[in-house]
Parts: structure tokens; C-alpha cells; sequence
């Protein structure tokens, strides 16, 4: 921000902003009542998660022996298990050298991972943790495009702009180099119709994973599968990202990233398709664009509430009929480029050249539902703004150190509250209202 002087007119700008902020109130309580109201009929269809607690429990005692075994191999710098490996077959190194060569291919960005993660789960849908996988990375790709957009950039300068993106970017392809193998080496053994996670190893999977995948294999319990790579996931980029200094001083402790936790913008959204006539008429509160469920994630850095808001997008996405289904159609009808415009077009916009850019976008949110056309906020295509960032070597090791991990292994739960609509729109508008604020005093 800079030092220049609050002119006349923008004094009274900023005083008109002030002045809304009894009606800022009003609409959340408003959109409070709006997300009750239009969660409900979501409710009518549950799905059965099909979560086995028997086998749950066979799992945590696995993983309770296997990190034993890997405690006392870390005492003698033996590496687990290598004099017992059987000699690799040629099928064996043939199907290691295709996956590195996909995972790498696929691992070029956000646009790149997500439709990967999307093809995994067309082509074996009981892989559920694949297109939890793509929607999450769909609001990765929104969040980075988000800082060269029309709301976030006048928030942050460009170094700043950089590390945020840079964390976004490294999370998100962290978690691709890990799970991707996995994926693919569950989809190389449906092919041969034998299994092949014993190559696990090979591509430095935490032995965390191997009783989730071997039961896998004989049961197709698809929520426990999911639950381990949510729980495995969010601890491989604990230390590796979350965790570094770097990251901590530069985007955690900055005042851009305090004001997204204020406003609410760490929501997952998982946008639904189109709604039909006969939709408007049953529930006629329903907006003109597709409607948004959702979670917001309170605390990115706190590694519990991360594994549990990814446990509830489970709950969310596959115990709901009605979700499951829109959300799907979505996905596979709207190519993601990384632009909110994508979900809600009626709002935002790829073309910055037509784009808002007033220092009172704040009230034109707050008078209109829906922006009139011609008045979009910019929210950008993201390899148009940000291109393709090299990152550091990957740290080789395994994350399993602590047997407290197995108290996530437990069945996830649906939420209750899970219309986004209306809580988008409040979180928006209080980073309309910081970015107008922040436009006035430059």
C-alpha cells in the first residue's frame, strides 16, 4: 500500500464503504439462513459411505506394527524390508518407467494435475479419492489465479503474490508426485488383473499406505482408501511445506494471507451443474448460475483441521446422491482453466479489459445479486498469468513417526450446512470491501 495522502473524494468513498457495513452484517445473517434453507433438500438422498470398521481396525494395528518395524530399522540405517524384496520382473520395471514418465507429464501445473486426477476417476470410479482430488485441485488452480485477479492483486505486492503462489503450487505438486503413483499403479493392476503395490516403495510411498492398498484390492472399500491418501497427503506436505521457515515467515505471518482467513476465501467449493427448469421450480431461491456446496477451512496451517475438513469433503461429496451427481456432471463438462468464471460467470470474467476496476466494487456487490453485463470482476485464466514454476527437490522420506496418526482413521461424517452460495458471496464482498478500502488511501 502507499503512503499517498486520503484525497476528498476518496474520503467519502471510503466513508460510503464504511456506512455498509451494518448491511455486510445483515447479508451474512441472511446467508446464514439461506445455507440452512437450501442445504436441506440435499439431506432427502444420502449415500452410504460403505465404511468397514472391521477392517478399519485390522489397518490401525497394521500400521502400529509397521512403524515398529520401521523404528527399529531406523535405528540400524537398515532399510525396511530390502533383503526379503523379491528381484523386479521386466513387467515390474516397464510399469515403474511408464508411471514416471505420466506422473512427470502430468505434473507440469494445476491445469495439467487436475484433469489427470479426473481421468483416474473415470476410468475406475471407485477410485472416489481421485475426483475429491480434482475438485480440491480446481480450487487450488482459483486460489493462485485469484492473486493476479481483480480483488486479491491491489492486496499483496508481486514478491508476496509470488510465495503465496509458490506454497500453492508446491502443495499441489507434492501431492500429485505422491498420489499419482499411486493411482496409477491401482490402475495398472485392474489392466493386468494382479496386484503391484509391492512397487510401492519404488516411488518412496510412506509405508503409511501399503495395508490401505492391499485391502483395497480385495475389497474396494472406497471411503477407507480415501480416508488413508487424505490423512497420507496432508502429513507428506506437513514438514515439506507447512511446516518450512520460509513459508511460515513469508506467506503465513503475512497480512494477505490474515486477510483471506478474516474474509472467509479458504472455502472448497464444489460447484453443481446447471440447474433445470423443474429444479427453479421446486426450490424458485436457487440462483441463475450453478449453485456452490462447500466447507471453509478455518486453519490451514493446523494439520488436524486440514485432515478432517478432508474427511467432511468426502462425507460431503459421496454421501449425498444429488452432490455426488451434479458435481460430476460438472466436472466433466466444465474444462478447468483455473478462472472462477467457470462457476459463476454471471460474476467474474477472463477478460481484464472489460473487467471492474473502480475502488467501489465493494457496494456494486452489495446492491446486486448478479452483476450487470459489462460490470465482471476480473478472475484470470491461470496460464495466462503464471507460468509453469520449477521447485525444489523433493525431501525422500518417510512421514510415519507417530502412532497417533491412526486416530484419523475413522469414518468420515456428511455435513450438515453445506450450501456455499450465499456464504461465496459474504466472503467476497469483505474482500471487495478490504480492496476498495486499500484502492482509496493509493
Amino acid at each position: 500500500m502507499s503512503n499517498k495522502h486520503l484525497n476528498p473524494r476518496s474520503f467519502v468513498n471510503t466513508l460510503s464503504l464504511v456506512r455498509t457495513l451494518p448491511q455486510q452484517a445483515t447479508e451474512v445473517l441472511k446467508g446464514k439462513y439461506a445455507c440452512w434453507k437450501l442445504s436441506r433438500p440435499f439431506h432427502k438422498h444420502r449415500r452410504i459411505l460403505g465404511w468397514n470398521e472391521a477392517t478399519a481396525q485390522i489397518i490401525r494395528n497394521q500400521v502400529d506394527r509397521a512403524l515398529d518395524d520401521l523404528n527399529r530399522y531406523r535405528d540400524t540405517h537398515i532399510h525396511l524390508g530390502k533383503e526379503l524384496q523379491p528381484s523386479l520382473t521386466d513387467l515390474d520395471h516397464n510399469i515403474i518407467h511408464e508411471i514416471q514418465i505420466a506422473t512427470t507429464a502430468a505434473n507440469q501445473s494445476n491445469i495439467t494435475r487436475t484433469q489427470a486426477y479426473l481421468h483416474c476417476y473415470e476410468s475406475y470410479p471407485e477410485l472416489h479419492w481421485a475426483l475429491l482430488a480434482h475438485m480440491v485441485s480446481r480450487n487450488g488452480g482459483w486460489k493462485m489465479s485469484d492473486l493476479k485477479g481483480g480483488l486479491m492483486a491491489d492486496l499483496t505486492d508481486g514478491s508476496l503474490r509470488d510465495d503465496i503462489y509458490r506454497m500453492l503450487e508446491r502443495c499441489n505438486a507434492l501431492i500429485f508426485q505422491d498420489a499419482y503413483p499411486q493411482l496409477q499403479l491401482y490402475m495398472h493392476s485392474r489392466q493386468h488383473g494382479c496386484s503391484f503395490f509391492h512397487l510401492l516403495e519404488h516411488f518412496h510411498v510412506s509405508t503409511f499406505m501399503n495395508s490401505f492398498w492391499s485391502h483395497f484390492w480385495l475389497d474396494r472399500n472406497s471411503a477407507l482408501l480415501a480416508v488413508g491418501l487424505i490423512i497420507n497427503e496432508q502429513h507428506y506436505i506437513e514438514d515439506r511445506v507447512i511446516q518450512q521457515p520460509f513459508y511460515q515467515k513469508k506467506v503465513f505471518q503475512s497480512s494477505a494471507y490474515k486477510i483471506n482467513h478474516l474474509a472467509h476465501v479458504n472455502q472448497i467449493l464444489f460447484p453443481l451443474n446447471e440447474v433445470t427448469t423443474s429444479n427453479m421450480e421446486e426450490s424458485p431461491d436457487l440462483s441463475p448460475s450453478p449453485g456452490l456446496v462447500g466447507l471453509v477451512l478455518e486453519n490451514f496451517k493446523n494439520i488436524d483441521e486440514r485432515i478432517n475438513l478432508g474427511k467432511s469433503l468426502y462425507g460431503l461429496l459421496f454421501g449425498y446422491s444429488d452432490v455426488l451427481n451434479r458435481v460430476t456432471s460438472y466436472a466433466t463438462s466444465i474444462i478447468h482453466q483455473g478462472s472462477r468464471s467457470e462457476y459463476w460467470p454471471h460474476l467474474f470474467t477472463t477478460d481484464k479489459e472489460t473487467a471492474m476496476n473502480s475502488s467501489m466494487e465493494s457496494s456494486q456487490l452489495l446492491d446486486h445479486e448478479w452483476l450487470s453485463p459489462g460490470q465482471r470482476i476480473y478472475s484470470p485464466v491461470l496460464n495466462d498469468v503464471w507460468f509453469d514454476m520449477p521447485y525444489d527437490p523433493i525431501p525422500r522420506y518417510d512421514w510415519l513417526k507417530d502412532k497417533n496418526v491412526t486416530q484419523y482413521i475413522s469414518k468420515p461424517s456428511r455435513p450438515i450446512l453445506i450450501e456455499m452460495s450465499h456464504d461465496h458471496r459474504a466472503a467476497l464482498q469483505k474482500t471487495a470491501l478490504a480492496h476498495d478500502i486499500v484502492r482509496n488511501f493509493d
